[in-house]
This record gives C-alpha cells, structure tokens and sequence, in this order.
C-alpha cells in the first residue's frame, strides 16, 4: 500500500493499482480507462493479486505458531460469485455460507462441502436440508427453534452432523452500531450470562445426532483494536471449562469470527492481520493453561478483510451542480444502488479521477448517486481535480466487500459487471444486467378469478 499526494489530501493505492504513464489508474497492469471501453460503468474492479496476499497474511499468521490446528474460513456474504468461490477455493480456505443461496453457490463453484460452515439466525427447514443433502461441515446452530428443527430433521433422516453454537460472550466492539454483534441484546446467538447457551449445550450433547464440537462467536466488524478478541476469548473458555465439570463438554473448536478492519480512508488505521491472530491464539493458550483444557482448533472468519482493499468501484461522471457558497454536486452513473454503505451507516470512502490522477486535486466535490433520493452520496468531501467534469473517470477504492454483494435493483438500475485483474490478465466475473435481465421473472397483470 502507498499513498499519493497531489494536495494536502492523501489517496492511498491497494496492491498492484498504479499511476501509468498516462496518468491514468492502472490496475493489475491494466489501464483502467480500457476497462470501461471494454465493459463499460458502473463496473467492479478486483485486484486477484491482492486478494491472495490478504490470504497468505492469515495462513502466515497461523503458520507461525508450533502445534496448532487452525482453520480460514472466508465469510462469503462479503462478496460471494462462483468465480470468488473458486478462487478461495483455489486458495485452500473454507467458507462461511448465512444463506441457501450463498451455500448454493458455493456448491455450483465446485467447493467441497466439508470445507463449509453454515451461519445465520433463521435459517428454513428447505435451507437445512440442502445444507444436510449435500453433507457441508459444520452447522453454527443459532438458536432453541434452529437446535430443535435441525435434531428432528437429522433424526427423520437418520444422519449425524457437527455443530457449533454461536453465542454472544457480552463484548460490544469499538464499531458502528449497525454492524456490532457479540453485545447481550443481539438478535445472533445464544446468551452467555442468562443461561440461555448453558441450556443449548446440555440440550445439544444429549441429541443422538447433532455432534457438538464447540462454539462461536462474531463481536462485530471492522475492528481496529484486539481487545474485543481478548475479552471474548476470555469469556468463552471461561463457560467451556464450566461446561466440561457440568456436563462433560468437550471444546473441540473455537470459533473466533471475523471483524478485522480495513482502511477505507486516512483517517483508519487496521493492524497488521498477524497483531489479531497473535492475540487470539495466545489468549487462547493461556486462558486453556489457566483451565487445564485441551488447545481447542482455531477458527477465523474474515471477509471484509480478504476482499475490501482489492475492489475498487469504476463510474462514468455525469451531471454537475455548483451551489454557491454550499457545495458542488458531481454525479455518477451509479450509487445506492451498487454500494448501499454510505447511505445505510455513513461509511467513507476516496476516490480520484482515474483518467486525470496526475492533475491537482483541490477542488472539494460531493459524489453524488443517480438514484432519486437525497441521501444516495458516495462521497460528501472528495477531492477532485477541478477540470473533473462529466465524462470523466471515478474510481471509489476499497469497494471489494459488501458492494456487490448488497447491490439492489432499486430505480430498476440492472446490476453492474465484475472484473478480476492479474499481471495484465482481464476475467470477466459477472456479466452486465440487462433491461430484460430486470423484468426476466415479471408477469403480466390477469384477470383476477374470485375464489369462495
């Protein structure tokens, strides 16, 4: 990662993005001015590069320690494609799946099933029995009504699966509030202080079928700081170890989440991924010390920290508007609907003007969405060339997780096309919708037929 500075104001490049001669945005050695000639805008750009030394990061973290079983397994719902999967799949990593639709994904992409776990808090019978047809790893059990509903269904069929309970150990991470998720009034988990994940593990350890191996929890996302880990992993062993005396509850597995953090500006500042996993693995091995337990298999969750910094989010500017003494509006041909972050919970990004990185930024613009409503603004503050009119080139950085991901059909705007670039090397991911692809399920309005 470098910077770039042509004002008071820094813009950092991820990975293989560059500055050509030019002065356009490269990425992947690939001018990103001919991206758009060749698969037009809004279009997702991601660095493959990238993404893969965001994975050895984490192996290379767990490497590191002697005697140690670990698992990474990359949480789908950040970006999930068959082409994504089959690139982790290449990779080696397991996958967290919270939907059928991203589990039927993963098995499209050709992932082996043993090698996903199976999140979310409402998960349907019809979600469970493809979960159990096609014999994935693990489930990460949620709650009593999922416990019940996957002990009937795995005894009418006569078939065992291991499980995981996720719980909430109390520990509200230093995040948005959106994205916070191991606090006690959560709508994930077990709690821990109630009783409430007492009563799921002695329910789980006398089902014939349901094979418990350990728990899980996810205290949010985002995180730039190890104590929340610290904290939860303190916790968790802490109830294992009164589990095992009650009831013979042996952990197996410890499931730490994710929540890494990234940087989307200046302004944030992650850790290097090994800070995290030092302070997860060493917790844990002295809280087991402490114990007198069995090193339990690490497992983590990153997505936003695998994809984010490799995406990078081309648009074709548009209209513009000065207010005088206010602002100045540039539009883009894209917004709320391809990255619903800065309108859902104020996330911030950088741009530049790809096809003029060389020129002065210092004019303050507001990058405006197209979609009709006030609050579709990428960027309230950017800085941009003055000379940046419409025509021009935008690229929003750090865009690789939760963009595609959460796009909408909103203002029926047909979902923008995936890239993936490596040493000059251009694969088209995802196609462009069409208009006709929008309507493909629409019907025509019939006479309605009155039924007594």
């Amino acid at each position: 990662m470098h910077v770039i500075c042509l004002t008071g104001e820094g813009v950092f490049l991820y990975g293989t993005q560059a500055i050509n001669g030019k002065g356009h945005l490269s990425i992947g050695g690939v001018d990103t001015t001919d991206l758009v000639k060749e698969f037009g805008t809004p279009l997702y750009v991601y660095d493959t590069a990238l993404i893969k030394e965001k994975i050895n990061a984490f192996k290379n973290a767990f490497r590191a320690f002697d005697n140690l079983e670990w698992q990474v397994a990359y949480a789908s719902k950040a970006f999930s494609t068959i082409a994504m999967i089959q690139l982790i799949d290449e990779q080696g990593l397991s996958l967290d799946v919270v939907s059928g639709g991203e589990l039927f994904t993963a098995l499209k992409a050709g992932l082996s099933p043993e090698r996903i776990h199976f999140h979310g808090n409402n998960k349907s019978a019809d979600e469970l029995a493809l979960a159990l047809d096609a014999k994935i790893g693990a489930v990460i059990v949620d709650n009593f009504f999922e416990l019940e509903l996957l002990e009937k269904m795995c005894s009418e069929r006569n078939q065992a699966i291991d499980i995981l309970l996720r719980v909430t150990p109390g520990v509200e991470a230093h995040t948005h509030e959106f994205i916070m998720t191991g606090q006690d009034d959560s709508k994930f988990g077990f709690n821990l202080d109630d009783g409430m994940a007492e009563r799921a593990v002695k329910q789980a350890m006398t089902s014939d079928h349901l094979n418990l191996k350990g728990i899980h929890s996810h205290i949010g996302s985002q995180i730039f700081e190890t104590d929340g880990f610290a904290r939860s992993i303190q916790v968790m062993i802490h109830h294992a170890d009164a589990w095992r005396r009650e009831f013979g509850f042996h952990l197996e597995v410890l499931n730490v989440g994710g929540g890494f953090g990234i940087k989307y500006t200046e302004s944030d500042q992650p850790l290097p991924i090994r800070n995290y996993i030092e302070t997860i693995v060493q917790t844990t091995r002295k809280e087991c010390a402490r114990y007198q337990l069995s090193m339990p298999a690490i497992w983590v969750e990153p997505g936003r920290s695998i994809v984010g910094e490799s995406g990078t989010t081309l648009y074709t500017a548009g209209a513009s508007k000065t207010i005088p003494g206010i602002r100045k509006y540039l539009s883009v041909d894209g917004g709320m609907s391809d990255n619903i972050r800065p309108s859902l919970y104020q996330a911030k990004y950088d741009a530049i003007c790809a096809n003029k990185a060389n020129e002065i930024t210092d004019t303050e613009m507001t990058l405006a969405g197209k979609c009709c409503e006030s609050g579709d603004i990428l960027i309230k503050d950017a800085f941009l060339p003055e000379s940046c009119t419409s025509g021009d080139l935008i690229a929003v950085f750090s865009t690789g997780a939760y963009g595609y991901s959460m796009a909408s059909h909103y203002n029926r705007i047909p979902n923008a096309a995936v890239v993936f670039i490596e040493n000059g090397e251009v694969s088209l991911a995802v196609r462009r919708e069409s208009f006709d692809d929008l309507i493909r399920n629409d019907l025509p309005i019939k006479k309605l037929s009155r039924r007594d």
